[in-house]
């Protein structure tokens, strides 16, 4: 069970910081490292060296606007941020030592609405995914590494509840064939999952972005693809249930019926709106006509997306 590192992007900002102003780089930590405490570590150094009245620590993980800033002050923006893989590297990258030998590219997420919030309403909820490349690989000599490329990537409303279902759905998934089996584990993600309706939950989650078909067409993929999202989620539950109810004791068969209430609510409330497929995207293609010796065959293709 090795420690693996933590790692914060820090950005200085400020003309008090030279060469560095604008500057990002990413921090390799200790793995129990918290935020608070890389953050209050700089803050003490930087604040010996320039006077804490002069230093401040941005809060956020917002773009920062240097035209918003006081020119007469340095100021630091800590970030924790995870290594970043796409899918086919996830491939090669099987075991823990896998994913965390090798890192170059590191990401982190802000929450964001259009009127200028962090937070809102599920149909107002954008998200901003940060991928950073550094230029040299983790493990590294050194233990802070400058950032050489930073790329952005936008959610809209309904990409964030994709990514947030398949995200439960994975969780699900994990506790489920979890070896050895982790119970507590368990009934701790089936309880987010299928437990009282809570705002922004599964259910609601469904009723905003499923109980219509969208206006616009650019939205069908999407559409589709949450409702697929549940329908996989669904099953995960049924799977989970089934899981916990061979682990628990008699003491927890109340416990368990409970929580197959629940799950069998949710199921008839998600019903209706998981089992009405978007017209236009089952569509048959143009009959094909192919002409084989003295006869020729129809075929009719369905768009499965």
């Amino acid at each position: 069970k090795r420690m693996f590192g933590t790692y914060f992007r820090v950005g200085f900002y400020g003309t008090k910081f030279g060469d560095l102003d604008e500057q990002e780089f990413v921090y390799k930590e200790p793995a129990i490292t918290k935020l608070a405490e890389i953050s209050h570590r700089l803050e003490g150094f930087y604040g010996e060296r320039f006077g804490e009245d002069v230093l401040e620590v941005i809060k956020d993980s917002n773009p920062v606007d240097k035209c918003k800033l006081d020119p007469n002050k340095a100021y630091i923006q800590i970030t924790y941020v995870e290594p970043y893989f796409d899918t086919y590297e996830m491939k090669d990258r099987i075991t823990y030592f896998d994913k965390n030998y090798n890192l170059r590219r590191f990401m982190y997420c802000t929450p964001f609405t259009l009127d200028g919030r962090a937070h809102g309403e599920l149909h107002e909820q954008f998200k901003r995914k940060t991928i950073l490349t550094t230029s040299h690989a983790f493990p590294y000599i050194k233990t802070r590494v400058n950032v050489t490329h930073k790329e952005e990537i936008i959610l809209t409303p309904i990409e964030v509840a994709i990514e947030d279902m398949q995200k439960k759905t994975q969780e699900l998934a994990f506790a489920t064939h979890q070896d050895p089996a982790d119970p507590k584990m368990l009934q701790m993600v089936l309880q987010g999952s299928v437990g009282t309706t809570v705002n922004q939950g599964p259910l609601e989650v469904a009723q905003v972005f499923l109980s219509e078909i969208p206006s616009d067409p650019k939205l069908f993929r999407h559409h589709n693809k949450l409702r697929l999202c549940f329908k996989d989620f669904t099953k995960r539950c049924e799977d989970a249930l089934r899981k916990n109810k061979s682990l628990i004791g008699p003491d927890q068969k109340e416990y368990q019926r409970e929580l197959e209430r629940n799950y069998h609510r949710l199921k008839e409330a998600l019903q209706p709106l998981i089992n009405r497929k978007i017209p236009q995207l089952y569509k048959a293609v143009l009959p094909v006509t192919c002409h084989r010796d003295s006869f020729s065959r129809m075929s009719l293709r369905k768009m499965d997306l």
